[in-house]
């Protein structure tokens, strides 16, 4: 399940048959992540750096917030089983 299509389709072929095998794209575990990378952007403490004017997250504390909205994804599939 981890792997699941988030929007699976399916191919209509020329001969107006569809191809039964479902095309590739975002995973249902990369949809949910997505939607759960701003819960997990607030649970990182913020120690910002400076590219000029822009203030960005260090490369530790944008691994860390990944990690968790992925975390969050696994949950979210498991308790879908």
């Amino acid at each position: 399940m981890k792997y699941e299509a988030a929007f699976p389709c399916h191919e209509i072929l020329p001969d107006g048959m569809a191809n039964l095998t479902p095309q590739r794209g975002m995973t249902l575990r990369d949809y949910f992540a997505a939607h759960s990378i701003q819960t997990a952007m607030s649970m990182v403490k913020h120690d910002f750096e400076t590219e000029g004017n822009i203030f960005c997250w260090n490369k530790n504390e944008r691994e860390i917030a990944v990690g968790r909205a992925y975390q969050i994804a696994d949950a979210m599939l498991e308790a879908r089983e």
